[in-house]
């Protein structure tokens, strides 16, 4: 058996829910962990990263994501100027598996590794605080103990999970035992577990390797079993590890709390009073805004007159305005608005669930849509054309691709294009233009300094993103 000498800690970030409570802003195809909500320019996901800087302390991260927000952790790691290993998961399965896939890896280079398991998409107004709690769990991790952090509760929250701490751990000072973990109360419970000192369960747990993989096999085989298999499977593609689909959709789908943490003994707690939200709504994202005199969080271009204790959000160039309104959250986006009570916000995900039911595409998809070469944001749509905007990053290329009912007009607007057209390849430059006749096998390749931008016009009977056949493509996609 090895040991780590260096007792260097192995931080592993879920990074794959959706975060459709902040609807519009956050969504399917650019979740919430993505987008800088908390604070200007840094998403939470880059934040959490930063709060993993320290090399005396913590060793390369890990990023378990799902495979459409692959480049979007690839991009935002790179502008961190981070190093990380990226595993892609095939399917969403809850936390459960994802534990356990970190726990094996982690347990492939060394089987007492301490790994901390930590969620993207949490804000912390203390980077210092956290990474001293985090060390402050060490010892009681080192020792056996599955330890989490129990955040000192600011109000009777009903969103948030409990943790009842016990007596202090013979291993640690600065860490009491558990006693039990409890479920999302009613409000008069949660102000009375308040009152007897439990703790928000904020999702963050630090154990050895060896420890939640022996917990797993005692409380979750079949979750273990899928994770093992899926991990033995997983295949290497281009920067990213594929988990094997078929072992991966075997494990329930199961969070780790309800899988390991209220069925073991082992549970420890390290209280910890940090400023720190889940940013689980548009409510709690004003709890935790800077706002002016009058109670308002204000963002983007924005205008308020008469209203009080409200969140206005407005993303791109749309211009929000709101008069005589106390208590409201107002969000736009250059395709949807949001208007609801700060009350009511929580019930965002419900208004989702009924946009999918009727086929709205806002429900998931931005109107500006990431790839990974660049990007593409729909001007206008009609029944026989489409206008799009594209960007490609320098060294970017799109799939060889074909169309069966459309044909394509580009114009080069900044930058120089080279466009492969029935195996011919040109290079068009700015003011020029190609013309992509239905059927024709093309593709987009930016080999420039610069991003290259340009406008696209589909015309033809049907314009969907599903009439694209990929014959090849270096990012590993298949037909769309």
């Amino acid at each position: 058996m090895s040991h780590d000498t260096n007792d260097l800690i192995h931080p592993v970030i879920l990074c794959g829910g959706s975060g459709t409570r902040l609807w519009p802003a956050s969504r399917e195809s650019f979740p919430k962990q993505f987008l800088p909500l908390a604070e200007p320019g840094r998403s939470s996901f880059q934040g959490a990263v930063a709060r993993l800087s320290d090399p005396a302390t913590f060793a390369r991260p890990v990023v378990i994501t799902a495979n459409d927000a692959r480049f979007l952790v690839a991009e935002q790691l790179a502008t961190g100027g981070v190093a990380a290993d990226i595993l892609l998961e095939p399917c969403r399965r809850d936390s459960a598996p994802a534990v356990a896939v970190a726990a094996l890896h982690a347990a492939a280079r060394d089987t007492q590794a301490l790994v901390l398991i930590l969620p993207a998409d949490h804000a912390i107004g203390d980077d210092a605080a956290f990474v001293a709690a985090v060390r402050n769990a060490r010892a009681g991790a080192r020792a056996g103990h599955i330890m989490t952090l129990g955040i000192a509760p600011s109000y009777p929250s009903t969103a948030y999970g409990y943790i009842q701490p016990g007596s202090p751990l013979a291993s640690d000072e600065a860490a009491c035992t558990v006693v039990r973990f409890l479920e999302k109360p009613e409000a008069t419970r949660a102000a009375a577990l308040i009152a007897e000192g439990a703790l928000w369960n904020g999702g963050y747990f630090l154990f050895r390797a060896d420890v939640m993989l022996d917990e797993l096999e005692a409380h979750a085989p079949a979750v273990l079993e899928a994770a093992r298999a899926a991990l033995a499977a997983a295949t290497r593609d281009l920067d990213f590890v594929r988990l094997d689909a078929a072992a991966f959709a075997r494990a329930p789908q199961i969070s780790i709390d309800y899988a390991v943490m209220e069925q073991t003994e082992r549970a420890g707690v390290v209280p910890v009073s940090f400023p720190w939200s889940d940013i689980g709504s548009w409510g709690a994202l004003w709890e935790i805004s800077p706002r002016d005199d009058a109670g308002n969080a204000v963002r983007g271009r924005v205008a308020v007159r008469e209203t009080r204790n409200s969140l206005i959000h407005s993303s791109g160039e749309v211009l929000t305005t709101v008069v005589g309104l106390d208590d409201v959250v107002v969000v736009t986006t250059d395709d949807a608005v949001l208007v609801t009570s700060r009350h009511a916000a929580g019930e965002v995900k419900g208004l989702v669930e009924a946009l999918r039911r009727r086929g709205e595409p806002e429900a998931d998809a931005h109107r500006l849509m990431y790839r990974p070469w660049g990007s593409y944001q729909r001007i206008d749509i009609g029944s026989r054309f489409q206008v799009k905007r594209i960007t490609v990053k320098p060294g970017g290329r799109l799939s060889l691709q074909k169309h069966h009912h459309r044909a394509e007009h580009w114009v080069v607007v900044r930058g120089t294009a080279e466009v492969t057209a029935d195996g011919v390849v040109r290079l068009v430059h700015e003011n020029e233009a190609a013309y992509l006749p239905i059927g024709c096998v093309h593709r987009l390749a930016n080999p420039g300094k610069i991003s290259l931008e340009l406008i696209e016009v589909q015309v033809g009977s049907y314009t969907g993103e599903d009439d694209i056949i990929r014959i090849e493509d270096i990012y590993g996609r298949g037909n769309a």
